[in-house]
């Protein structure tokens, strides 16, 4: 097919995906191999589409399609597309998607010229070199010694630190140890959700997060509300909580009475020995074990008594 009818037929395609999902995941592709792409568009089969092409060509279809629609928000985009990049579209839930980018990660060498996206330790024990190998391990001031006719290192060591670049003295003692550090997939960047764009980071904000942040601004808004004297919905429930217990301790202490503090007030004017069977009872309630604790008050119903009457009322003689 010449090239000029498959421009055509890539163009027609991307604005058919523009046009039929309305999230889209940025995903960097360095060191991602043909057939790595390939299990992942296996594995994303019915969930996305994942879609690479040239740079300038993809610009230059979100251009027209943001020309066609007059401040459409793909126009996010259009900065988002440098470098190895690629876009997976879909409808579904993000994480989902992205838990099948992190499933196709695999493990590689370390290669010269490339950021370490870990920290690498070399540890200690045999290497399984022979002797005459010793001066790669002298270059890099890895600790050595000859054992059993073979280098064996002496102590672990911190090879290659995160976000440094790897060197070539690095690359090949780590492919002569045969380790390989790294994992190599798709890394997810930005992410693209009806009209919003915004860093990879977000999706890792849970709803229980979420929720637990606007409970604590509740309470801040109600706690300033209650300081204030102002009443707000936020700080209702703990207002009208404080005005039934005023209204129950000035019943307590004056001759005032209203209808919806009589319990209060029988539990306040109640003989200190119901009182403590009351107080036994809830106890065993509380506990799972009611025999035990209803027997209790009448094995020892004087200490009850005494106990009850003198902690709740201040009274010496216990009534």
């Amino acid at each position: 097919m010449p090239s000029r009818a498959r421009k055509a037929e890539y163009m027609e395609r991307m604005e058919g995906l523009l046009d039929d999902y309305s999230k889209i995941l940025i995903c960097h592709a360095d060191h991602v191999g043909s057939y790595q792409f390939q299990c992942i568009r296996i594995a994303l089969r019915g969930m996305a589409v994942v879609l690479m092409g040239k740079n300038t060509l993809m610009r230059k279809i979100v251009t027209a399609y943001c020309k066609k629609h007059e401040g459409h928000p793909y126009e996010q985009l259009l900065p988002q597309m440098r470098g190895n990049m690629c876009f997976i579209f879909t409808n579904g839930d993000l994480n989902d998607v992205r838990n099948v980018i992190e499933e196709n990660r695999v493990p590689a060498a370390a290669k010269a010229g490339v950021v370490a996206e870990c920290t690498v330790v070399v540890p200690a024990g045999p290497t399984g070199c022979d002797p005459g190998q010793t001066s790669w391990f002298q270059a890099l001031n890895v600790p050595t010694k000859i054992s059993r006719g073979q280098i064996e290192i002496v102590s672990d060591l911190k090879l290659i630190s995160k976000g440094e670049k790897v060197g070539s003295s690095e690359a090949a003692l780590l492919q002569k140890l045969n380790l390989k550090p790294f994992t190599y997939g798709l890394i997810l960047l930005s992410v693209y959700d009806n009209g919003s764009l915004f860093d990879a980071a977000v999706l890792d904000i849970t709803e229980d997060d979420l929720k637990a942040k606007f409970l604590q601004s509740v309470r801040r808004v109600g706690a300033i509300c209650l300081e204030l004297g102002y009443p707000t919905l936020c700080s209702l429930a703990h207002s009208l909580g404080n005005a039934v217990r005023r209204m129950i301790a000035i019943t307590a202490e004056t001759e005032i009475k209203f209808d919806l503090a009589s319990k209060w007030d029988e539990l306040f004017n109640m003989d200190p020995e119901e009182l403590a069977k009351l107080q036994a009872a809830a106890a065993a309630a509380a506990g799972g074990d009611g025999e035990a604790a209803a027997e209790e008050p009448e094995e020892e119903e004087e200490e009850e008594v005494d106990v009850g009457g003198g902690n709740l009322f201040g009274d010496d003689d216990g009534y």
